[in-house]
């Protein structure tokens, strides 16, 4: 397996109806399933890097945290703007800033439950041709969907999540 991509990489797949329900289910149910993930690690356990390298699992669940806020802003951007460029971030310097490790892991799983029930709210009725709205994103020069985004989201919440199971397992923790 590799520890990068424990569930393989994100591959966009056609817009339909089932697949929007399996990946807004997704949405709904990131904040839960990162919760358990976490469930009764030690401040220890918490600080290990889930691979050689790679973030803490405590720098995993604040990254998730501060990735879909910004994602949430992207998709109301989507919504609410024409063909509106998003605003990209530096992941890893935000990774390395003191609130991720001065802050309990229970703020930004709260904060998680409070975004994702919004997020939800805001996506569950949109129509066909609202997912097919479009923003910029400059850091990869190109255009993305609604659509595209929801999928990448979904996608990202369950790879985050599978990086601390897997490291749960591999530790026997």
């Amino acid at each position: 397996m590799d520890l990068r991509y424990p569930i393989g990489k994100y591959v966009l797949r056609p817009f339909s109806h089932e697949q929007k329900l399996l990946w807004l289910d997704d949405i709904r149910n990131l904040p839960s399933h990162l919760r358990q993930a976490v469930e009764g690690l030690s401040d220890e356990q918490l600080g290990t890097p889930y691979r050689e390298g790679g973030w803490t699992v405590r720098q995993v669940v604040h990254h998730v945290a501060d990735s879909h806020m910004n994602a949430y802003t992207r998709v109301k951007l989507g919504l609410t703007e024409e063909h509106p460029t998003i605003r990209p971030y530096d992941e890893g310097e935000w990774a390395k800033l003191d609130d991720v490790g001065r802050v309990p892991c229970d703020v930004s799983l709260d904060l998680l439950r409070a975004l994702h029930t919004r997020w939800y709210a805001a996506l569950e009725n949109l129509s066909d041709e609202q997912w097919m709205r479009k923003v910029r994103h400059p850091e990869h020069d190109r255009d993305m969907t609604l659509w595209n985004l929801l999928g990448s989201y979904a996608w990202h919440g369950i790879h985050h999540t599978r990086h601390i199971t897997a490291l749960r397992e591999r530790m026997g923790w």
